[in-house]
């Protein structure tokens, strides 16, 4: 029967489901902002990937004790979070486990649930352990600053406190059950919860109401507010990592997109037959000449955007770089980092003052230096140990590309590198029609 209990729930519902979708419009906004790229080929090629890498979890158990305990949480996050339906619906209807006419199969539900939520639990734990007791390097990088310590740290707390509250809930109404108390029907199976007999035992009914109730609110409001804190965390990539691992690139590793206008000169470089001194094709009235790489966030497509949104700062990508591992500044991690912070930068600018607002700031220069992007070797290590097909070296490549192409900045030792190839096609300081003279010598 529905009361003023049930209103507050409606309302409450309501409010935190509307800023969520809010906060979530914003996020998709800001992925947009990103230059547009196909991703919509091989779509069996795509599915499988996802059904492998997302839903199988195949690149976290490279690392099996990190990997199987993430397996837990993930698949005790999922699967839990099933019964919030019910919740929901008891919550709107003032019903009390409304599925329970499902008999034995509700009874299984209901066990598996809570097997799966003691070992979230644990796993959290353990995390927790790892991660501020164990010290495990890539978890205690440079660009590990207060935020990101302290968000890792408190999703797992949130999560513990969230697998207690069910946990405590269902023992209420396990010890409500057998004590015959009105509203709480006989249903359910609690291979965990039941352990808390000892302790709830000896309570009166309305105690243990009391705690039910208390335990019930703080389960499902604590879930909507977890689902609000999400866009805000690196753990957006709960929902983002399987539409990301879809988009991921199917090219093999190392291929880089080429730009049209340089594929353009280095085939007329290549044609014997080309005439060198040919004009040009004329431009387009009104056309905007094609940037070089990327300097800042909108020159990135999309999916570079929905990476670093993705991103989980797990450092598995930067603890296999051989830059960072000889102690040079590149931190793969920390580029995917500072292109989200800097998007979501470029975002707030737009809410305040426009779409068009210049805050004389870019991803380049402000976010990420020169010294970073000039120490990648390309050798897509990172790209291959994300465990989300996140690909930093896209966005490093093409921030060296603007650097290079429109800034004439690189390193002393590319110069003459880049003189032979424009003036001669190879990186060698003779021209092509010296190539050969070694072969005639002997």
């Amino acid at each position: 029967m529905m009361g003023i209990s049930n209103i507050i729930f409606i309302v409450i519902l309501i409010a935190l489901a509307g800023l969520f979708a809010f906060q979530v419009s914003k996020i998709r906004r800001n992925i947009l902002l990103g230059k547009d790229v196909d991703r919509s080929d091989r779509k069996g090629e795509r599915f499988a990937m996802m059904a492998r890498v997302a839903l199988g979890q195949s690149k976290m158990v490279v690392r099996p004790l990190a990997g199987i305990m993430h397996i837990f949480i993930y698949v005790g996050f999922v699967i839990i979070n099933l019964e919030v339906l019910e919740i929901i619906i008891d919550g709107i209807f003032g019903t009390h486990r409304i599925f329970a006419f499902l008999g034995g199969f509700y009874d299984i539900l209901i066990g598996s649930f809570e097997i799966l939520a003691i070992l979230v639990l644990l796993a959290c734990v353990v995390f927790l352990v790892r991660r501020n007791i164990g010290r495990i390097k890539r978890l205690h990088a440079r660009e590990m600053t207060s935020w990101p310590k302290n968000d890792a740290n408190l999703i797992l707390i949130i999560e513990i406190l969230l697998m207690t509250a069910f946990l405590s809930m269902n023992g209420a109404d396990y010890v409500l059950q057998q004590k015959g108390a009105e509203h709480y029907v006989q249903a359910g199976a609690y291979p965990v919860s039941s352990l808390l007999l000892p302790v709830f035992g000896d309570l009166s009914i309305s105690t243990l109401i009391g705690i039910e109730r208390g335990a019930w609110w703080f389960h499902i409001i604590g879930i909507l507010l977890f689902l609000n804190y999400l866009p805000i965390s690196k753990h957006f990539h709960i929902l983002l990592a399987f539409p990301n691992v879809y988009y991921a690139k199917l090219i093999p590793k190392g291929e880089f997109t080429n730009l049209s206008n340089v594929t353009d000169e280095v085939n007329l470089m290549m044609d014997p037959e080309a005439d060198p001194y040919a004009a040009p094709p004329e431009p387009e009235e009104g056309a905007v000449p094609e940037k070089f790489g990327a300097k800042d966030v909108q020159d990135l497509h999309w999916k570079n955007l929905m990476d670093a949104y993705s991103c989980t700062e797990c450092g598995r990508c930067t603890s296999v770089c051989p830059a960072n591992i000889t102690g040079k500044l590149l931190s793969p991690r920390k580029i995917m980092m500072d292109t989200r912070d800097r998007l979501a930068e470029v975002g707030k600018n737009i809410d305040q003052h426009g779409k068009d607002h210049n805050d004389g700031k870019s991803l380049l220069y402000d976010y990420i230096t020169p010294e970073e992007l000039w120490a990648c070797t390309t050798c897509n290590a990172c790209v291959d140990a994300c465990p989300v097909n996140i690909d930093p070296l896209e966005i490093i490549v093409d921030l060296r590309r603007y650097m290079l192409m429109e800034d004439a900045k690189s390193p002393t030792e590319w110069n003459s590198m880049n003189t032979n190839i424009e003036n001669n096609g190879a990186p060698w300081a003779f021209p092509a029609t010296d190539r050969l003279k070694w072969a005639e010598e002997n």
